[in-house]
């Protein structure tokens, strides 16, 4: 850990503890899942604080900066932070990773990714990533649960149809026909085995499961699309566009006459 504290002369003493942050006005923050590092310069670049703070005492430390520029690159639980940054009066500002990583001088770890945060985030030519709000974030996650959920209800039918295809039992491509399956193995069909049917039973139970959560989302997501005003206008826009495609003609050239017809006059007699 580095503590550098400026004196009033201008004189730095390294190793005392910082009794006032007054003077610090940007800040890089570079996250991690439970010690995180600062680095705090003033308005001059100079250093004033270097060190890694506790997730618990993060807030802490923060609230008791004054307002400052605080950057943070855009990662795991960024969006998170920000909003409590921001909650303080600190301006957070998050950056892609990338547009980080040239500002890094020396060895890569987190004291040299927090200072390159650090000067990176002044740079006028960097390019920023908006702060989500919670209830986007929630929006966002309803359709990433959806996906998971439509990708596990894709590999149950795809084992129902390879365990089947063991015994004899196939039916053609398709969800639609691998849902057929799961009715004979719930119907104990006599072209299925009893041991077959019991052996998969579970699947079928977890694929109805699935087909509940995923239609409940499905409702979920299609009220928040009527309450949502962007959501309503890209809607009426798709329904608008919705056109019949018009057929394909081959242009029409006009070819230049051959030497033989342009030499001949138009009429004769």
């Amino acid at each position: 850990m580095v503590v550098v504290e400026t004196t009033s002369e201008g004189a730095t003493s390294v190793g005392k503890p910082i009794i006032n942050l007054s003077s610090v006005t940007t800040v890089g923050l570079d996250l991690a899942k439970h010690v995180s590092q600062v680095h705090g310069v003033d308005a001059l670049g100079r250093v004033v604080v270097a060190k890694p703070i506790r997730r618990n005492k993060l807030l802490e430390f923060f609230a008791s900066l004054p307002r400052c520029l605080v950057g943070l690159e855009a990662c795991g639980s960024a969006h998170h932070w920000a909003r409590e940054l921001i909650k303080l009066g600190h301006d957070a500002r998050m950056m892609p990773p990338a547009y980080v990583k040239p500002y890094i001088r020396r060895q890569k770890n987190d004291a040299s990714d927090a200072a390159a945060i650090c000067e990176a985030v002044t740079r006028p030519s960097m390019r920023f990533v908006g702060v989500r709000s919670l209830e986007n974030q929630a929006a966002l996650m309803r359709h990433k649960a959806r996906e998971m959920l439509v990708s596990q209800r894709t590999q149950l039918l795809n084992g129902l149809r390879g365990h089947l295809t063991e015994v004899g039992v196939i039916a053609a491509q398709g969800p639609r026909h691998a849902r057929e399956l799961a009715e004979l193995i719930e119907a104990c069909d006599e072209t299925v085995p009893f041991e077959v049917c019991e052996a998969l039973a579970p699947l079928v139970v977890q694929l109805r499961n699935l087909d509940q959560a995923i239609a409940r989302l499905d409702r979920i997501i299609a009220k928040l699309a009527q309450k949502d005003e962007t959501a309503r206008r890209l809607r009426a826009f798709l329904a608008s566009d919705r056109s019949p495609p018009r057929q394909w003609r081959r242009p029409f050239r006009i070819r230049p006459a051959s030497p033989a017809r342009a030499s001949s006059p138009p009429f004769s007699g």
